[in-house]
């Protein structure tokens, strides 16, 4: 994240860090043997990253924020990704494609960081956003033409992404702490 905000880039790293977490400990559905210990090794850096940065964007929580003047659009943005991601999961369900479930909220995920980024005043989020909806599209082909679960393959290219993005987001924030 580069923003002027050094609160909203804070919480960034740490937000990123935890989703990180969260997609890693996902794609741990059914991962390939070869993955697993840099799955649980990205797991673990993604907390630590979550943990750490969270700390410090609690300590700064009173400053600046993108949020003050555009709380409404986040709101909206936010709740928008979470309807998207439900209503989908639970059509994937209904029709008994359930396995489609993570390359969905995935391709949610990455379509509302490109609005985000504007919400934010933060290109780079929008970029990101841009090459996880272009990966989630390229790798679609390939996952029709399996059974796996998509968790196994749509998680850790949300997980190592995030967890790129939050490492590059910290070492520009750090030098502000």
């Amino acid at each position: 994240m580069l923003t002027e905000f050094v609160r909203d880039q804070l919480f960034t790293v740490a937000w990123y860090g935890l989703m990180c977490c969260v997609w890693l400990g996902w794609s741990q559905e059914d991962p390939p043997k070869r993955l697993r210990p840099l799955l649980g090794a990205g797991s673990i850096v993604g907390l630590g990253i979550a943990v750490w940065f969270g700390i410090h964007t609690a300590t700064r929580w009173g400053e600046p924020s993108a949020l003050d003047t555009n709380l409404t659009a986040y709101i909206v943005l936010v709740a928008a990704e979470v309807i998207l991601c439900v209503a989908g999961a639970i059509a994937l369900v209904l029709k008994g494609k359930g396995r489609w479930i993570a390359w969905w909220i995935g391709l949610v995920v990455a379509i509302h960081f490109i609005p985000l980024g504007f919400v934010l005043g933060d290109w780079a989020s929008g970029i990101l956003g841009a090459g996880l909806t272009t990966a989630l599209l390229l790798v679609r082909p390939r996952l029709v033409r399996t059974d796996v679960v998509t968790s196994a393959v749509v998680g850790p290219i949300m997980g190592f992404s995030l967890l790129a993005f939050s490492i590059t987001s910290a070492l520009v924030v750090l030098p502000r702490l």
